[in-house]
């Protein structure tokens, strides 16, 4: 005993660490003096039983007390009711759980240790879903898993055909989709027999059987067990089918009621079938619990216990109770006064083997890859690919849509903009006609019109109106997205503002301007009509200097613009924007495309099996990486093409590293799926994650907005997101043409390939832990 219950009052087997030894501990505390001592005795047992159990809240999956011994050669049944913990064992024997306490050895070795074949070949495992590929037809079903097992085309074409004519399957061409439930059922069962396994694990194999194929299956375990050949273990709802079993193992609530063969448990307990001898050992389990109904009374009375001719009952107790449940019997509660009689039998097992391990190479270690794994993966993601052309077609399909759509709808200046104009320089007549007289040359004469003509030329719509008041008011009703004024001597007060020069009176300088009011709620269409306005009047000023043979230079103001040094000396948002679109597009298709294929074997059961059959989580996510990295390359190539050949976007640098960036980036994305796909159980969850990534990393990444203008505490964070630096990267290659001896760009890459190690990472460490 460990100092934290030391004197605690002791029990009659003090080797038991179950719950309820630990209740009766504080039973007993609970009716002695409340002291501090028995009090903090007591939150002592409390904590003992929800370490063992879990709460109500927090329940654990128990095994308590098992000691299952499986003879070579044999056929063990495993019986009990749902939720008793029959699954749990069978994943703790395939190495798919890992036990908190306890020794499970399987074929000689531990589960899950190196060179065990368990997860391996060495078993063949049927678990309670069908899991198997729909699209795929028979044939090439037990291929792909005849394949992982190392066997050839022909062996499963010859075994296909005994399997076939066994379990009484239709033809190999058919698809598994298009079988009924109960032949889907024997074609997962033929995929487990298909390699002839040492172990055989079926979980609950012959649920939707008719009687005739279920004795036919029975006979065919039989047959392969009569020489020591295989080994079997089977849970059925069917528990008197196991009459044919050479040992039978009873479960309820995760311990062992019995474990001997048919035959002996039906002497023993005086029983005409196996379900009365379940439900016997369950009411015997039950003794010296509380009985809260007559229907209980009754069914303990009739019942004749070996050992316990007239048994005893006391309604009286108040102890914790017991149920029968599950497919043996209604929820019956019951209690008996006196020790559990029904105690499992003590088995016992052959000596554990050594705990040394084999040595292995360092080679071993590192050839985490095997050529018939990953020759049965790829072809099998082909296969589906194929199988499913369409959602293919829209898969690759789909980002030459964003980009077309990019292209033609992002970037571009808007058209047809009107502005309303108040002319006071126009008469009545000129003005219900809508009309302005232009005069070319060099005529001082109606100014303003000259202007508007220029400002017509940049894709304005001129509308006139009498007062500034209607013109405001156009405006003020989203008619308009901007009004400007002309005073009535607006050209000669242009005149003398220049011939008067530094001598302009104030008066000149009011009337020889015009007056400008803006709709500046879309700041897009407010700063181009802002730019727009400006450049016209330059264009004017010029276009008059030149007519009346002046130099134009006099009316440019005195900064001179010289070539950029990088970029269009008019920037164009389209190529700014398109380096982040580009990679966003090809990052989350890649998200979408790898989560969605994860969790679809997931959720069908498909994932599990392969993991049982030997694969590994690195060949399953490599085997993956390989073909969706092709759709991948499908693409990236179409993006690129229309992007640079088809819309002319501007690419200043080297055309292969922009190929190989964007190549990254996708396999990046493909990561991030695979990580998406491993944290979360179905497509709704995926989708919510994909998207809760999709805006922050759009906004925080300086796709769309440069990050030197966020808040000071977003710059940070947003430098370590995954496509901040390969954006900025791609933008320094189209935009600057800078190869990738430039930090800017090399940066972007690196970044890149630190954000993929740390979402295989963490994708591997998910498949592997995430089972437990």
């Amino acid at each position: 005993m460990d100092a934290e219950t030391e004197g605690l009052p002791p029990l009659q087997s003090e080797t038991t660490n179950n719950v309820i030894d630990w209740k009766a501990r504080r039973k007993i505390l609970k009716s002695q003096p409340s002291t501090v001592a028995t009090r903090r005795q007591q939150a002592v047992c409390v904590r003992r039983a929800h370490k063992i159990y879990g709460t109500k809240k927090n329940p654990n999956v128990i095994l308590d007390g098992l000691n299952m011994t499986v003879p070579k050669g044999t056929i063990y049944g495993l019986l009990g009711a749902s939720g008793c913990g029959k699954t749990t064992l069978l994943s703790c024997i395939v190495g798919r759980r890992r036990l908190n306490s306890g020794e499970i050895w399987v074929l000689g070795g531990r589960p899950g240790s190196k060179g065990s074949g368990v997860p391996g070949p060495r078993i063949g495992y049927m678990p309670q879903e069908i899991a198997l590929y729909g699209e795929f037809t028979i044939r090439e079903t037990l291929i792909y898993f005849g394949w992982i097992y190392g066997m050839s085309t022909d062996d499963v074409d010859e075994k296909t055909d005994f399997l076939l004519k066994m379990l009484q399957l239709p033809n190999a061409s058919r698809f598994v989709k298009n079988l009924s439930g109960g032949q889907q059922r024997r074609m997962s069962l033929a995929a487990a027999l298909i390699h002839e396994p040492e172990l055989l694990i079926l979980d609950e194999p012959t649920v939707g059987v008719d009687p005739v194929l279920r004795q036919t299956i029975w006979d065919y375990l039989v047959e392969i067990t009569k020489f020591g050949r295989t080994t079997v273990i089977i849970t059925t709802h069917y528990i008197d089918e196991t009459r044919q079993a050479h040992m039978i193992g009873l479960m309820r609530g995760g311990k062992f009621l019995a474990e001997e063969s048919p035959d002996d448990l039906l002497r023993k307990y005086q029983a005409e079938s196996l379900e009365d001898v379940f439900l016997k050992l369950s009411v015997m389990q039950n003794m010296g619990k509380r009985r809260r109904s007559s229907i209980a009374k009754e069914v303990i009375e009739s019942m004749q216990l070996p050992g316990m001719a007239n048994p005893a009952l006391d309604l009286s107790h108040d102890d914790d109770h017991g149920e029968i449940s599950g497919e043996f019997g209604d929820n019956i509660s019951m209690s008996s006064r006196g020790p559990d009689l029904a105690s499992p039998p003590i088995i016992h097992a052959p000596p554990l083997p050594p705990d040394d391990e084999p040595e292995y190479s360092c080679w071993d270690y590192l050839s985490i890859l095997k050529k018939n794994h990953m020759k049965a993966l790829i072809w099998k993601n082909f296969l589906w690919m194929w199988r499913n052309v369409g959602v293919m077609a829209f898969i690759i399909g789909l980002p030459v849509a964003q980009i077309i759509l990019f292209c033609l709808a992002i970037g571009h200046d808007p058209t047809g903009l009107k502005i309303a104009v108040t002319n006071h320089e126009l008469s009545e007549a000129q003005l219900n006609q809508q009309h302005c007289p232009i005069y070319r040359g060099c005529n001082y004469t109606m100014l303003s019109c000259r202007y508007l003509e220029f400002l017509k030329n940049r894709s304005v719509i001129i509308q006139y109106y009498g007062t500034e008041d209607e013109a405001a008011e156009v405006v003020r009703r989203g008619k308009a997205w901007g009004a400007i004024s002309f005073s009535h001597n607006y050209t000669e007060s242009l005149v003398d503002r220049t011939d008067f020069g530094q001598n302009v009176p104030d008066s000149i300088l009011e009337f020889a301007a015009m007056n400008v009011n803006l709709d500046m709620s879309n700041q897009q269409i407010g700063t181009l009509l802002y730019r727009d306005i400006q450049y016209a009047y330059a264009d004017f000023i010029e276009n008059i200097l030149k007519d009346c043979q002046l130099n134009p230079a006099i009316g440019h103001i005195p900064i001179t613009w010289n070539e950029p040094i990088y970029g269009d000396a008019i920037p164009n948002f389209t190529n700014f924007a398109a380096a982040g679109v580009q990679l966003t597009i090809i990052f989350f298709l890649s998200v979408a495309l790898t989560s969605g294929a994860m969790l679809i074997e997931r959720n069908e059961g498909i994932l599990e099996r392969c993991l049982v059959s030997g694969i590994t989580g690195v060949e399953i996510l490599c085997g993956h990486v390989v073909t969706q990295f092709l759709v991948m390359c499908f693409q990236t190539t179409l993006v690129l093409i229309f992007s640079f050949s088809v819309f002319e976007l501007t690419i200043r640098g080297e055309l292969l590293w922009v190929v190989l960036l964007v190549l990254e980036t996708g396999f990046c994305g493909m990561t991030f799926g695979f990580v998406i796909s491993c944290a979360v159980d179905n497509e709704r969850s995926a989708t919510y994650m994909a998207l809760g990534s999709f805006l922050p990393l759009i906004l925080l990444c300086g796709i769309i907005w440069p990050i030197e203008g966020m808040h000071p505490l977003l710059k940070a964070p947003a430098l370590f997101l995954p496509l901040t630096k390969s954006t900025e990267s791609l933008r320094s290659i189209l935009q600057r043409g800078w190869s990738i001896n430039n930090p800017n760009v090399y940066f972007g890459f690196i970044s890149t390939g630190i954000w993929i190690l740390i979402f295989l990472t963490i994708s591997i460490l998910l498949l592997k832990f995430k089972k437990g």
